[in-house]
């Protein structure tokens, strides 16, 4: 029996390894709904190849979504808009996964109706738990969603920590002989730039990560390396344990995704080519293993692995991150806020490289730090943290 797919950001880089990885098991996958924020004409392109039941599009791109549709004879295709829409094809009851792909917070609440609704979720959109961490961790043992990680070094990280490992009770104490994780990082384009070099780094320059391809947001998180601190802390809550357990390896050849030590002296490693098929088609078939397009690792070839500390000096925003998940409560949805705010100005060359982490600072210094005891408290923090970063982009630029 083939099991249907609903997939939150069909058109971005996650969602295109997604439909590779369908494509290549029809027998065992079908497409129920796909969902995007632009780049309607390729949206047309996956309903053309796909045949979706239903689209999700935001309300101002409908138009040219249906004129796409009917030159494709594709009428017969439900379209939805907004977050509402985007809500209701992650709870659908005729849905059995969802991919998470959405980025930023504008995917915390379709991930989390997916959740609520006992889905098996696979989550690529780290935001959404950084923002919500300890809910969307109850919510999924409260409806019995089964929540797998999709970033490449959570999804190295769970294949490598000991069978049933997420079922024991673990309350920020590592469990089962598992003494740390190491959660590798590229170190991104910048890794042996100076911080007088930082200072003139530009947008151009800061997307064109070494080794994999990904959005340009995630692309600049990953050269300030604070796509590294949300990694910390969504390692923090996935996997239950507290911060100072959580160990940053800097490993510029992107080979293996993460590390977990045991008190025995033993460190597991999962190792493969950087390319997100692996980690989507795990997730997707897991306890399982299927086949992907994606090469066997040649060592001969790789020949030399190096690992380093990082520079918190010169990369500031992983200290940040670490500070963040330390504070708890609303820190870390401040902090995504800010820097989602402040990567977005950055992008559109209003200030530069180096502001990214003092916008975030200054975020964090300046908005109360609260319980993050439901969703609206959450959102209303959202909403103030990047009305306050903002501000200070504002101040910078003028």
């Amino acid at each position: 029996m083939t099991q249907s797919v609903c997939i939150l950001g069909a058109t971005g880089s996650i969602g295109q390894s997604t439909l590779k990885i369908l494509e290549q098991h029809p027998e065992k996958y079908s497409v129920f709904a796909v969902t995007a924020q632009s780049r309607i004409q390729e949206l047309s392109e996956i309903c053309k190849q796909f045949r979706p039941r239903v689209v999700v599009v935001p309300e101002n791109k409908v138009q040219e979504l249906q004129q796409y549709l009917a030159k494709l004879q594709l009428d017969h295709i439900e379209i939805l808009t907004g977050e509402d829409g985007l809500v209701s094809v992650a709870e659908h009851p005729e849905v059995d996964v969802v991919m998470a792909a959405i980025v930023g917070a504008a995917g915390l609440l379709p991930t989390l109706a997916a959740v609520k609704s006992g889905k098996r979720v696979l989550l690529a959109n780290k935001e959404a738990l950084v923002m919500s961490g300890d809910l969307m961790i109850q919510a999924a043992k409260d409806h019995q969603a089964l929540l797998l990680p999709v970033d490449s070094e959570h999804n190295a990280i769970f294949q490598c920590l000991p069978q049933n490992y997420l079922q024991i009770e673990r309350n920020g104490q590592p469990k089962l002989g598992v003494e740390k994780v190491l959660l590798t990082a590229s170190g991104g384009p910048f890794l042996n730039h100076t911080l007088e070099q930082l200072e003139n780094v530009t947008p151009a320059q800061a997307v064109k990560h070494p080794n994999w391809s990904m959005g340009q947001k995630i692309s600049v998180d990953s050269a300030t390396l604070m796509n590294k601190g949300l990694e910390l802390i969504e390692a923090c809550h996935l996997f239950s344990i507290s911060e100072h357990f959580v160990t940053v390896v800097v490993h510029p050849q992107s080979i293996i995704h993460s590390m977990v030590q045991y008190v025995d002296g033993s460190t597991l490693a999962q190792m493969g080519n950087p390319d997100m098929c692996t980690p989507i088609a795990h997730a997707l078939a897991w306890p399982e293993r299927i086949q992907t397009h994606v090469p066997a690792l040649d060592l001969f070839d790789v020949a030399t692995l190096n690992f380093t500390q990082p520079d918190t000096t010169r990369f500031p925003a992983l200290k940040l991150a670490r500070q963040a998940m330390r504070a708890g409560g609303l820190a870390p949805s401040i902090l995504n806020a800010a820097n989602e705010v402040a990567v977005a100005a950055f992008l559109e060359q209003k200030i530069g490289f180096l502001h990214i982490a003092q916008v975030v600072e200054h975020t964090l210094n300046h908005v109360h730090n609260g319980v993050a005891d439901s969703i609206d408290t959450i959102l209303e923090t959202d909403k103030l943290a990047r009305q306050a970063a903002s501000s200070r982009i504002h101040q910078l630029v003028s």
